[in-house]
């Protein structure tokens, strides 16, 4: 399968994909998932809160409606202003940035950082993967916390399909073939998007795979502590065939 290692560069790829990724359904349990990490981590009002990529802001949002101090930040710019957008509507104060999560950091700004929706792993070179962990550590102020929310290698296993379609409301179709490799270290996506006009976009997405014990291990060399894994953001244990794996740990 053909790679395209900047893919989420791409912005022709992320506004595509917009309707297939943020549907009404996924707006919709973003305010479950904000709730159970809000209860899981107790947050409080004025908690200041970084979502790192933020995308068009579904949890972001949710955070603000709840008193939360939140910088929202993304290096789509099309996500970013729709997030923007979205706040203004509902007079909430939210602090917004494009930017790569490799490269944005404020020193010990924030209490908590969040990284959800399968949004880490996109980089080839590990050492990239490290370098983002590092600017979310720097950003953490002592005894922060991180949240990442990926997709997990164990339960992935027992429902991956090699191919698979979607259609949206519009009559937007979205083809799907996966190929593993890097002894499931690796998955690659093959994405074809037939438009309802009948246009044809091809796109081609890799990102790693993590199982609970090579995420924890990569948290763990940049210095943070009290790792726990779990299996959804409040915090149920993580069995085999989870899907969701969510990692929290402390700066300490």
């Amino acid at each position: 399968m053909t790679k395209d290692p900047d893919w989420f560069d791409n912005e022709d790829f992320w506004r595509l994909m917009s309707p297939f990724m943020f549907d009404e359904r996924r707006w919709e349990v973003a305010e479950e998932q904000i709730e159970q990490l809000v209860e899981y981590l107790e947050l409080e009002g004025g908690t200041k809160i970084l979502d790192l990529p933020c995308g068009p802001g579904r949890h972001s949002l949710e955070l603000a409606r709840r008193g939360m101090d939140v910088t929202a930040v993304d290096r789509t710019t099309l996500y970013v202003d729709e997030a923007r957008r979205r706040a203004a509507e509902e007079g909430l104060d939210i602090e917004f940035h494009v930017a790569d999560m490799r490269d944005f950091e404020r020193q010990e700004e924030f209490d908590v950082v969040i990284n959800l929706f399968t949004s880490f792993g996109y980089f080839e070179d590990e050492a990239e993967d490290l370098r983002s962990l590092a600017r979310f550590y720097e950003s953490l102020r002592p005894g922060g916390h991180l949240v990442i929310d990926v997709v997990g290698k164990e339960g992935l296993a027992q429902v991956i399909q090699p191919r698979s379609w979607r259609e949206t409301e519009d009559g937007s179709v979205l083809l799907e073939e996966r190929t593993l490799s890097d002894d499931w270290g690796w998955i690659d996506n093959r994405w074809i998007i037939i438009t309802p006009e009948g246009d044809r976009h091809e796109f081609h997405v890799g990102h790693r795979l993590f199982s609970a014990v090579e995420l924890r291990k990569l948290v763990q060399r940049v210095g943070f502590v009290d790792i726990d894994i779990s299996g959804g953001l409040d915090g149920r244990p993580y069995p085999p065939d989870s899907v969701g794996l969510v990692v929290t740990a402390r700066k300490p």
